[in-house]
């Protein structure tokens, strides 16, 4: 088995709270807040909707079916 790793080696750390940091193949960087259900973005310090949480977790989709 392997893997694709998107995540940047640096800049992006384990934040304390959220779950991440998620990179995704665009190289959009998100953080998962369980206590607020929704995405993190730390490049605009925003939350994001669940439609445009879902556009960046379907591009990893895309990418793999690609592979």
């Amino acid at each position: 088995m392997s893997y694709v790793s998107f995540i940047p080696k640096h800049s992006y750390q384990p934040r304390k709270g959220l779950e991440g940091p998620f990179a995704y193949p665009s190289g959009k960087v998100l953080y998962y807040d369980p206590k607020e259900g929704k995405y993190y973005d730390p490049t605009t310090d925003f939350y994001l909707e669940h439609e445009e949480a879902s556009i960046f977790l379907n591009e990893i989709f895309d990418t793999l079916r690609k592979g």
